[in-house]
């Protein structure tokens, strides 16, 4: 859902027209105080707010979106006056992510709305490996269960890693031994029942999804 706020509503109504065709769902305002309402009950992908308004200026709206914990997150291209330099650097120092330069063509406009969503959109889950309530982000290097925070050595965060990408694979001791501390190690391999131990302690109620493979290793439990 993209937020359209306009004054101008055959300006408005061309922008909602031309988003809808394109496949992409639209709502327009043609004041701050109609689209601050609106925000209270629906969170859009993406605002396009125009600087010049009645009341409250487009600006001002954008400096209220950034400053609120709970809409500093949507993105949002400003629209602006040809030339009206200040507008435009006021509205990426507050934190716009594009902006528009009126007049400006419809087809640009949907082409900036796309290339704002695919910039700005979260990353999937690629980066993220959970196993019920536990989650290992990848990117910041994070353990968390159940929303509280782990704090895991460097070899218990890459045993953990291991068995989050390969559920249900079993894992020999040398196997972890080569793929955790390098094939150069020469320590003994009580050293993974070690970490393997600490781990599950650290996991509490997740410890139990490393399983024990009797005569092989270990493995993370497979879930349903």
């Amino acid at each position: 859902m993209i937020f359209c706020v306009e004054d101008d509503e055959s300006i408005r109504s061309l922008e909602l027209y031309t988003l809808q065709s394109a496949g992409i769902e639209a709502r327009g305002f043609g004041d701050g105080a109609s689209f601050l309402a609106a925000l209270r009950t629906q969170k859009p992908e993406l605002v396009i707010l125009d600087v010049m308004l009645p009341g409250e200026s487009g600006v001002e709206l954008l400096g209220r979106m950034k400053a609120s914990g709970e809409t500093c997150e949507i993105p949002v291209i400003m629209a602006t006056a040809r030339g009206a330099e200040y507008d435009k650097i006021q509205s990426l120092d507050l934190g716009a992510d594009d902006y528009l330069v009126k007049p400006f063509g419809m087809l640009e406009m949907v082409s900036r709305v796309k290339a704002v969503l695919r910039r700005c959109r979260p990353k999937q889950n690629q980066e993220i490996l959970a196993a019920g309530g536990l989650t290992v982000d990848l990117a910041e290097h994070t353990v968390m269960a159940d929303g509280r925070r782990l704090t895991l050595t460097f070899k218990e965060y890459e045993l953990l890693r291991l068995f989050l990408s390969h559920p249900g694979v079993a894992f020999t001791r040398e196997r972890l031994l080569d793929s955790i501390w390098g094939g150069g190690y020469t320590g003994e391999t009580r050293t993974v029942d070690m970490h393997i131990r600490t781990l599950r302690q650290k996991l509490g109620s997740y410890g139990g999804m490393i399983e024990t493979v009797r005569g092989v290793g270990y493995r993370l439990e497979r879930q349903p």
